[in-house]
């Protein structure tokens, strides 16, 4: 095993309440306020609900855990912290450093998607991102106002250039005074517009039916296969939720101080990220069924609900120009946290393994970025034809990273953890200043059991779904 280091080598946050909204606000982003709601919508509402609260708190809360303990023990990037826990399973640093540099670049052109509707908004454009239709060679076919923008070249790579260089700019003056600083802004403001919007949204005339869709289970209608991929969603979306398996947690765990309290802060991290998921959910499936007439079947827009259908209730809202502009807003400062901790993952591996400053691994990082998220931004225009697996080319990374390396990466680690160094090597990183591990019992069970058959679940789901 390596010699151990703290992360105050390498920078780190000066406070507890810093490492908890950086953690949170990497946590925090499109997987809660984008793609949460339509799973929710998708999986019978309160049912997803109640099932992925399980999770989140088990589940989610072992994982998230173990990543910060292995972060924070080594006080390494994810390429040396896996290695310093045992040499043996060091091509898993290898993984985890490779998931987030895939990643981050597809991030920012959806990112950047997000910052050309909230030009929109603010601009006083919102009504025509919810009508306008765009004809097409084929007859009697329009496009959307989204499916025209993402099908040309110029305006999505110029948002996607500007979204880059917007992360990059808070990662280049490092640790605590880019990304804390910005984070303990950014959240309280993101939370306050998530909180009023909801708010809002419930006074709306219909809202009660969706709200009812969305919180209150009902099995009417499951089979046992749709329970399984529920289930299986739900276990999924923990991942895009509370970036986990993607290096982050390990990253932000190298720069967590000894004598903060590892469990209480997982915990408050797990709490603000789901509070968020679940008020996001609370603007978009009771907005959506307010606006449909109690119409379950327009909340199926799947990934298309924030970009096609939410145009059209902002639109049809009292005020939802002004509402469509904050909940844009609030979209972007969510994305813009989860891809700040997502470039800091890759220029922390970049800066240890090739020992190069935290400016020159900044601009390695964001030339790559550029060079890879291009071929999105392609893959929707020029290259429009061109698929992979039946795949486009930005989906192919989505489906790579999500389905297949996140997945078993966490399992690895599990595996690692609960019977390789044992789980004493997290236990004894827990008790660091704490006179007892509360959640003991349920952390040894989650990562040596429960948590290894989940990832075997989300591995096979897709595969044979297909079947």
């Amino acid at each position: 095993m390596e010699k151990e280091k703290t992360a105050s080598s390498r920078g780190g946050f000066g406070s507890k309440i810093g490492f908890v909204l950086a953690a949170a606000g990497s946590a925090v982003g499109l997987g809660n306020i984008w793609r949460f709601p339509y799973l929710a919508a998708k999986y019978g509402g309160g049912v997803f609900l109640l099932v992925y609260l399980i999770f989140a708190i088990t589940f989610g809360f072992a994982l998230m855990l173990t990543e910060i303990a292995i972060g924070r023990r080594t006080g390494k990037s994810v390429i040396g912290a896996y290695k310093a826990v045992d040499k043996r399973f060091s091509p898993l640093g290898i993984l985890a450093a490779v998931i987030p540099a895939l990643i981050l670049p597809y991030y920012c052109v959806i990112g950047g998607w997000v910052l050309k509707y909230m030009t929109v908004f603010i601009t006083g454009g919102g009504k025509e991102a919810s009508v306008a239709s765009y004809a097409t060679s084929a007859p009697d076919t329009n496009l959307t106002f989204f499916e025209h923008f993402i099908g040309l070249l110029g305006e999505p790579t110029v948002f996607f250039v500007i979204y880059v260089l917007l992360t990059a700019l808070v990662v280049f003056f490092g640790v605590e005074k880019g990304i804390e600083k910005v984070s303990k802004f950014l959240m309280p403001v993101l939370l306050v517009l998530i909180i009023g919007i909801a708010v809002y949204t419930l006074t709306l005339d219909g809202a009660g039916d969706g709200l009812k869709y969305y919180l209150l289970p009902d099995l009417t209608g499951f089979t046992v296969s749709k329970f399984l991929r529920t289930i299986a969603a739900a276990c999924g979306q923990l991942f895009y939720s509370m970036s986990l398996a993607m290096g982050i947690m390990v990253t932000y765990g190298s720069y967590m101080r000894k004598e903060d309290s590892l469990e209480s802060s997982v915990r408050q991290i797990e709490v603000f990220d789901t509070l968020v998921a679940f008020l996001a959910g609370m603007i978009i499936v009771p907005a959506v069924f307010a606006f449909s007439g109690g119409d379950e079947s327009a909340l199926n827009a799947g990934p298309g609900l924030m970009f096609i259908t939410l145009p059209k209730v902002f639109a049809a809202m009292p005020a939802g120009q002004v509402i469509g502009t904050a909940f844009f807003i609030l979209v972007a400062l969510a994305a813009l946290t989860s891809s700040i901790s997502l470039m800091e993952t890759v220029v922390a591996v970049v800066m240890e393994k090739f020992g190069l400053s935290r400016s020159k691994s900044c601009i390695a990082v964001i030339i790559m970025t550029l060079i890879l998220g291009m071929l999105s931004v392609l893959g929707f225009s020029v290259w429009s034809e061109f698929k992979l697996f039946g795949m486009q080319i930005l989906d192919l990374f989505d489906f790579t990273t999500n389905n297949i390396m996140m997945p078993i990466l966490a399992f690895l680690t599990c595996i690692l953890i609960g019977y390789a160094v044992k789980t004493k090597y997290v236990e004894e990183e827990v008790m660091l200043g704490e006179k007892k591990f509360r959640s003991k019992l349920l952390y040894n069970v989650m990562i040596k059991f429960i948590c290894p058959v989940c990832m075997i679940m989300i591995l096979i789901t897709p595969f044979v779904t297909e079947i």
